[in-house]
């Protein structure tokens, strides 16, 4: 058994016996019966031989391969070795601080070396980051068109401000009417608004059978878009293009002519763009037909022809009745590898897992849309909150200032008091942003489960946030939170998580599920809604991080938040806290709420203040009251002082620090006394 080079192809020598294996893998059979165009006749092959040009297929038995035949695969043998890259010696521009891991600096170097890409990496691997990092690496790209899922564009220019390195004007397209300016060099917008529609062919023109054929119609965003060239445009998310006759995809591959119908041939996208990134870890979700028109923008040569790739791949054929059936598989190793020596790229988890931190943590901004008003209501709550905590504060800190220790116990404790009770007065508004937020969560769900994630942990607060999900999910979920007070149905709810298949999502409130059970059978876990509290957080994240979890050592974790909610203001400084915890030995700090009280002081720890200074900034409190300047957080504790016969130390210093705030409405004369520049 060998492979071996005549007329420059690939030749299998097997005995009878075991001629399956060339044919599996995808070697033509050249018998006598030849048809006048046969082609290994064409190239002079002998008769009765198993025979490819194909290096695809020749790689497949490569380990039967002599010296010539692995000689004449070489370039096809590099090309799949660099899809599966651990690393690469080139130098990526990175902005300060970051740093790609070296299977991203694998991916990257794979696009560079082709003018199209397909990166078909596993979830939570940073395709994002690699995307960005070609253009980083490309120093041409002066224009960059960034096509979306709309839950996921904002989050996208998150990331191209946080990656790109060299400073570009970003334009996020967020509605059909946007006019998007012509300077803006990365333009990001989502599948939706790139649409074309469907009208009625304005001459009432009918095709062949009878019906009037319909033209397409741009919309504003796609005619804007289709103006300009584009020296990169990546496409996430790309699985959404499978089907051809969807606008979308309509809009983006265009349509060939089909004169027997009347439709003329329409450019798509795709035809303004120098270089295209795809990126998806699930190329096809269910057959291999879905990744036909994908692979057919990026490679034409190769992928071009629909009805050769569908025989070839698809185990196309007609039925009974004459109609095509392209719902098959066939070739799948020829397939990959094929793929692999073209355009994609793929890693796995489980392939790169020594590269990766135990914990991943990363922050998804949802768009507002539709819970505008909800996400209003809450950030006024908010504002309102911290007003009044604000001037309690003031008053504790001036209480302490005049070193009477009594008003300064009762203004920290009346501190604490609004702190729980304004905590408590946002709670509703916090729960109408997490329902509005909940179609978009569903979605974000939906998507990683189509995108090959098994299993998904997912922590919220509110019950009707956890009642709504396990309606959506059905049987495919289980629910651990405060509604379930049985032992029994707990360890229930845990045990068919980690044993049925059937079970992909485990729903739990931090409270009830965030300790001491073990959800191991994830490598994901998603926050729906923010605990401010990051030893919370960090313990609910190790229900699927444990001791002896061989399989999952390396843990997703993910926060959704609203453009603009509190939440989108608190989660960074929460992974920020997690963070420094993690590394000190996870020595967790807390805080009960995001505003804590002032600190109780000794009396004499002000600084002496001499009696000229204190003339000074007690004559700039006055003729702030008398203007009057104070907000309204300062004016109480402003007047107090502008009124007091004499000032302390603490108050002195005090009375400083609000001069200095309102320095632009004092006199030339009262910031000379006060030792200050007046200009």
């Amino acid at each position: 058994m060998s492979i071996v080079v005549q007329q420059n192809v690939w030749v299998a020598i097997y005995p009878y016996a075991q001629r399956q294996v060339p044919k599996d893998a995808g070697f033509a059979w050249h018998g006598d019966d030849c048809r006048p165009s046969c082609a290994g006749c064409k190239i002079g092959l002998r008769h009765k031989v198993w025979w490819t040009a194909k290096p695809e297929c020749a790689a497949l038995l490569r380990s039967e391969c002599d010296e010539a035949a692995l000689a004449l695969l070489t370039r096809h043998i590099t090309s799949v070795e660099a899809s599966k890259a651990m690393d690469a010696d080139i130098d990526v521009p990175v902005p300060p601080g970051l740093a790609y891991l070296p299977y991203q600096k694998g991916a990257i170097a794979y696009a560079l070396a082709r003018p199209n890409t397909l990166i078909a990496d596993e979830m939570g691997l940073g395709k994002s980051i690699e995307a960005l990092g070609i253009i980083n690496a490309s120093p041409h790209v002066k224009s960059a068109l960034l096509i979306v899922p709309a839950s996921l564009r904002l989050n996208w220019a998150r990331e191209a401000k946080k990656w790109l390195v060299r400073d570009v004007k970003t334009f996020v397209v967020e509605e059909s009417k946007s006019q998007i300016p012509a300077d803006a060099e990365l333009v990001i917008v989502n599948y939706d608004l790139i649409r074309s529609k469907r009208v009625n062919h304005p001459g009432g023109l009918l095709d062949t059978s009878g019906k009037l054929v319909r033209q397409l119609q741009s919309s504003l965003i796609h005619a804007q878009l289709m103006a300009r060239s584009w020296d990169v445009m990546i496409v996430d998310e790309c699985h959404r293009l499978k089907d051809t006759k969807a606008l979308q995809s309509i809009a983006m591959f265009g349509v060939a002519e089909q004169k027997r119908k009347g439709i003329t041939a329409v450019p798509g996208l795709m035809h303004q763009a120098k270089q295209m990134v795809f990126l998806s870890g699930t190329p096809f979700q269910n057959k291999p037909i879905e990744i036909q028109p994908i692979l057919a923008a990026l490679v034409p040569s190769e992928f071009g022809n629909f009805f050769a790739f569908a025989k070839k791949y698809c185990n196309a054929h007609q039925d009974d009745r004459g109609h095509w059936d392209f719902d098959g598989a066939s070739n799948m190793p020829e397939l990959q590898e094929k793929l692999r020596s073209t355009c994609m790229v793929r890693r796995l988890k489980r392939d790169v897992m020594r590269e990766l931190p135990p914990k991943r943590r990363q922050v998804i901004l949802l768009p507002a849309d539709g819970a505008a008003k909800a996400v209003a209501a809450e950030t006024k709550a908010w504002a309102m909150h911290e007003e009044r905590l604000a001037i309690l504060r003031n008053e504790a800190d001036y209480a302490h200032a005049a070193n009477d220790q009594t008003a300064y116990k009762a203004a920290a404790e009346a501190l604490r008091a609004a702190g729980k009770i304004g905590f408590e007065e946002i709670a509703q508004e916090r729960k109408n942003v997490a329902m509005a937020k909940l179609p978009r969560v569903i979605a974000h769900l939906e998507d990683a489960f189509a995108q090959g994630i098994e299993k998904i942990v997912l922590f919220c607060y509110h019950h009707d946030v956890s009642n709504a999900l396990m309606a959506h999910f059905g049987d495919a979920a289980v629910k651990l939170t405060g509604e379930v007070t049985s032992n029994n149905e707990r360890q229930l709810a845990v045990d068919r998580f980690q044993t049925d298949p059937a079970v992909k999502l485990f729903v739990g409130s931090i409270g009830a599920a965030g300790v001491g059970h073990t959800l191991t059978a994830s490598s994901t876990v998603i926050f729906a809604e923010l605990d401010w509290v990051p030893a919370n957080v960090s313990q609910a994240e190790d229900r699927c991080h444990r001791i002896g979890a061989s399989l999952h050592t390396n843990v997703l974790v993910q926060h959704l938040v609203l453009d603009g909610s509190i939440d989108a203001r608190m989660v960074q400084l929460l992974i920020e806290k997690q963070e420094i915890a993690d590394a000190a030995l996870d020595l967790a700090t807390e805080i009960d709420v995001p505003v804590t009280a002032t600190i109780l002081r000794r009396p004499g720890y002000y600084p002496e203040v001499s009696a000229l200074k204190q003339s000074a900034v007690h004559r700039a409190m006055q003729h702030l009251l008398q203007l009057p300047a104070f907000d309204k957080i300062d004016i109480s504790v402003g007047r107090k002082l502008a009124l007091a016969e004499t000032l302390t130390d603490g108050q002195a210093w005090m009375a400083e620090a609000l001069a200095k705030k309102y320095r632009i409405q004092l006199t030339s004369e009262i910031l000379v006394g006060m030792g200050l520049d007046p200009f």
